[in-house]
């Protein structure tokens, strides 16, 4: 049977995830595919050339002769030189939204921002579920956006990146969010402004019919999603106006009703302002306040998103390994007392200075890693630092510096990288080494 990229000769760059199930979906759709990878030994390369693909090595220009579209994974810079060799070309360049986009044949919304996009897309899903509908959580959560896009859904939610939003024309959410803005990926993107652009994408083509939510309390993130061109509604910490969602207290509130729809557990502020987002983009879908309240009512916090491990002689332990940029690490310290931050690591070209508005709050400072000498000079002088070599070193150093009754926070301001094989092993080795202090019996 053929598909609709039949007669065309695609190459993708990139034999990772993203890239081995984009060129799956093309040859599915009936392309010619030839993939091209740099990493020697990449497990995924391997099993596509087990599937009969052709898997090139290097990046080089006769790789694209006869191309008639590069798809480009999530992790390709924009100027990387095999895509500037492309536009020399001609040839068109999709991303892997762009790819999805092209084949979507149901609805789907969108969720983009610097933190929560995880937690928010899963809520989302959860609430579109309680209505009845069958959705499916997609993009840089679970498959692959091209892929669950030639399956049978009703509708779809798509987690986007910036590195995924960079290179797309065709995406075009029903409804979409930009949950908060702040400097993150600047290695990447090389400039904040770089990085507004790619976010700006999440509305680009939406329209009459469409809508874009937005957080108000956000300055940069308000400004930004104040441009989209299609109807916008707000979610807020506040008070809500009609159409929008708000806090008050750790309750989520439908302006348009007045309902209560949720209590964030423990009183979590980040959790809160994600649900008032899921829940303005869940109205603006049609979904009604039953089924957006039962969806959040059943939501569990992902791994590494501020649950309390451990309790040591009424120390709480905390593990947010997921805050990896400042803006994050402050809204996982936000309504905790006693603090001992545990911050460092691959800072990712980011100004980590931010983080210096914390002092009057924190008990203390643990810095290890890549930038732990930034973390340092953040600090010292204010609040007692210590500097740490391991992560297990970094939990004694916290715990010695804690008082009871407060909190040691793993929120580190930084990508793990420079250490661990990702953010997942850093709060696992977190949350073990905690426990062991708790094993031990006693304060040393």
């Amino acid at each position: 049977m053929s598909g609709i990229f039949e007669g065309e000769r695609a190459v993708v760059i990139g034999a990772g995830v993203a890239g081995a199930s984009a060129a799956r979906v093309l040859a599915a759709e009936g392309a010619a595919v030839s993939i091209t990878e740099d990493r020697p030994g990449l497990a995924t390369a391997l099993e596509l050339r087990r599937a009969g693909f052709e898997v090139l090595e290097g990046h080089a220009p006769e790789h694209l002769q006869g191309a008639t579209v590069v798809v480009a994974s999530p992790g390709v810079r924009p100027d990387a030189s095999v895509l500037t060799w492309a536009r020399d070309l001609g040839v068109p360049i999709w991303g892997e939204l762009e790819l999805g986009a092209r084949l979507a044949r149901v609805p789907y919304l969108a969720v983009t921002g610097t933190n929560g996009k995880t937690t928010t897309t899963t809520m989302l899903t959860a609430c579109l579920r309680a209505s009845g509908l069958d959705a499916l959580a997609c993009g840089n959560i679970g498959d692959p956006f091209p892929a669950a896009a030639r399956e049978e859904h009703d509708v779809l939610i798509v987690e986007a990146s910036s590195f995924q939003l960079e290179m797309q024309e065709a995406f075009h959410p029903r409804v979409s969010v930009l949950l908060n803005l702040a400097p993150d990926h600047l290695d990447w993107h090389r400039s904040f402004e770089a990085y507004w652009r790619a976010k700006a994408k999440i509305f680009a083509s939406q329209g009459a019919g469409d809508v874009h939510v937005g957080n108000r309390d956000d300055p940069e993130a308000s400004a930004l999603s104040s441009r989209a061109g299609c109807e916008i509604r707000w979610f807020t910490r506040g008070e809500p106006g009609e159409d929008e969602a708000g806090v008050a207290g750790d309750h989520v509130i439908a302006g348009w009703s007045g309902a209560e729809l949720w209590a964030a557990p423990g009183g979590s502020a980040p959790l809160a302002i994600d649900a008032a987002a899921c829940a303005a983009m869940a109205h603006a879908f049609g979904v009604s306040d039953r089924a957006i309240a039962e969806g959040l009512a059943g939501f569990v916090p992902g791994p590494h998103r501020g649950q309390v491990v451990i309790e040591v002689d009424g120390v709480r332990f905390v593990d947010d390994s997921k805050a990896t940029n400042p803006h994050a690490a402050m809204a996982a310290a936000d309504g905790r007392d006693g603090v001992v931050l545990i911050a460092g690591g691959d800072a990712k070209g980011i100004d980590l200075s931010p983080l210096a508005t914390l002092a009057p709050r924190l008990h203390g400072v643990v810095a290890l890693g890549a930038a732990r000498e930034q973390v340092r000079a953040l600090f010292e002088g204010s609040v007692p630092v210590s500097l740490v070599g391991s992560i297990e070193e970094a939990v004694r150093a916290a715990f010695a510096l804690a008082a009871p009754g407060g909190t040691v926070l793993l929120a580190p301001a930084c990508a793990s990288w420079d250490m661990f094989r990702d953010y997942a092993e850093r709060g696992d080795r977190f949350t073990a080494a905690s426990r062991a202090l708790a094993k031990e019996g006693a304060r040393t």
